[in-house]
Protein backbone atom coordinates (compact mmCIF):
# COMPACT_ATOMS: atom_id res chain seq x y z
CA UNK A 1 0.00 0.00 0.00
CA UNK A 2 0.90 3.32 -0.69
CA UNK A 3 -0.35 6.28 1.16
CA UNK A 4 -3.78 3.70 1.47
CA UNK A 5 -4.05 3.04 -1.87
CA UNK A 6 -3.58 -1.03 -2.94
CA UNK A 7 -0.63 -1.20 -4.65
CA UNK A 8 -2.39 -3.50 -7.97
CA UNK A 9 -5.00 0.02 -8.02
CA UNK A 10 -1.72 2.22 -8.43
CA UNK A 11 -0.32 -0.03 -11.19
CA UNK A 12 -3.48 0.17 -12.98
CA UNK A 13 -4.56 4.09 -12.59
CA UNK A 14 -0.29 4.09 -13.76
CA UNK A 15 -0.98 2.03 -16.82
CA UNK A 16 -4.23 3.90 -18.14
CA UNK A 17 -2.37 6.79 -17.78
CA UNK A 18 0.27 6.14 -19.88
CA UNK A 19 -2.09 4.64 -22.75
CA UNK A 20 -4.63 7.44 -22.24
CA UNK A 21 -1.03 9.92 -22.82
CA UNK A 22 0.02 7.81 -26.02
CA UNK A 23 -3.20 7.84 -27.23
CA UNK A 24 -3.67 11.81 -26.72
CA UNK A 25 0.08 12.93 -27.86
CA UNK A 26 -0.75 10.63 -31.49
CA UNK A 27 -3.50 11.87 -32.25
CA UNK A 28 -2.14 15.45 -34.45
CA UNK A 29 0.31 13.44 -35.81
CA UNK A 30 0.72 13.18 -40.04
CA UNK A 31 2.58 10.90 -41.69
CA UNK A 32 5.59 13.04 -43.00
CA UNK A 33 5.97 12.67 -46.81
CA UNK A 34 7.63 8.85 -47.61
CA UNK A 35 6.26 7.59 -44.66
CA UNK A 36 5.38 4.05 -44.49
CA UNK A 37 2.13 3.33 -45.04
CA UNK A 38 1.68 4.95 -47.97
CA UNK A 39 -0.98 7.81 -47.48
CA UNK A 40 1.61 10.78 -47.68
CA UNK A 41 1.05 10.80 -51.29
CA UNK A 42 -2.45 11.00 -51.84
CA UNK A 43 -3.04 7.65 -52.92
CA UNK A 44 -6.19 5.67 -51.46
CA UNK A 45 -7.62 2.42 -53.33
CA UNK A 46 -10.44 0.63 -52.71
CA UNK A 47 -10.12 -3.20 -53.28
CA UNK A 48 -12.12 -4.72 -56.40
CA UNK A 49 -11.13 -8.46 -55.71
CA UNK A 50 -13.67 -11.09 -53.20
CA UNK A 51 -10.45 -11.28 -51.44
CA UNK A 52 -7.19 -9.97 -52.08
CA UNK A 53 -3.80 -11.39 -51.02
CA UNK A 54 -1.15 -8.89 -49.99
CA UNK A 55 2.34 -10.08 -50.29
CA UNK A 56 5.89 -9.07 -49.16
CA UNK A 57 7.19 -8.31 -52.61
CA UNK A 58 5.62 -7.45 -56.02
CA UNK A 59 5.72 -11.34 -57.34
CA UNK A 60 3.07 -13.80 -57.30
CA UNK A 61 5.39 -16.46 -55.69
CA UNK A 62 5.99 -14.29 -52.49
CA UNK A 63 5.24 -14.80 -49.09
CA UNK A 64 1.85 -13.93 -48.37
CA UNK A 65 1.55 -11.07 -45.68
CA UNK A 66 -2.12 -10.39 -45.35
CA UNK A 67 -5.63 -9.94 -46.76
CA UNK A 68 -7.91 -7.80 -47.84
CA UNK A 69 -12.06 -8.00 -48.57
CA UNK A 70 -13.82 -6.21 -51.71
CA UNK A 71 -14.86 -2.61 -51.45
CA UNK A 72 -12.20 -2.46 -48.56
CA UNK A 73 -10.12 1.22 -48.58
CA UNK A 74 -6.56 1.40 -47.92
CA UNK A 75 -3.60 4.11 -48.56
CA UNK A 76 -1.69 2.96 -51.24
CA UNK A 77 1.85 4.58 -52.69
CA UNK A 78 2.11 5.15 -56.63
CA UNK A 79 4.91 2.62 -57.26
CA UNK A 80 4.04 -0.03 -59.29
CA UNK A 81 6.49 -3.03 -60.25
CA UNK A 82 5.82 -6.33 -62.00
CA UNK A 83 1.45 -5.28 -61.40
CA UNK A 84 1.59 -4.90 -58.04
CA UNK A 85 1.00 -1.25 -56.26
CA UNK A 86 3.30 -1.03 -53.23
CA UNK A 87 0.51 -0.24 -50.11
CA UNK A 88 3.34 -0.01 -47.66
CA UNK A 89 7.25 -1.02 -46.95
CA UNK A 90 7.06 -5.06 -47.55
CA UNK A 91 3.47 -4.92 -48.46
CA UNK A 92 2.49 -5.30 -52.07
CA UNK A 93 -1.06 -5.99 -53.93
CA UNK A 94 -1.85 -6.68 -57.42
CA UNK A 95 -2.65 -3.44 -58.77
CA UNK A 96 -5.55 -4.86 -61.14
CA UNK A 97 -7.61 -5.33 -57.89
CA UNK A 98 -6.94 -1.62 -57.06
CA UNK A 99 -9.19 0.87 -57.98
CA UNK A 100 -8.06 4.71 -57.11
CA UNK A 101 -10.34 6.20 -54.85
CA UNK A 102 -12.12 9.26 -56.26
CA UNK A 103 -9.66 12.39 -56.00
CA UNK A 104 -6.80 10.16 -55.38
CA UNK A 105 -3.50 11.20 -56.95
CA UNK A 106 -2.38 7.58 -57.88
Amino acid sequence: MFLGIPKRALIIVAILAGVGLIYVMGTDKRPSEGATGGGSSGCRVTVTADVLNVRAAPDPRAEIVGKFNQNAETAAQVDVQNGFRKIADNKWAKAEFLKPVNGATC
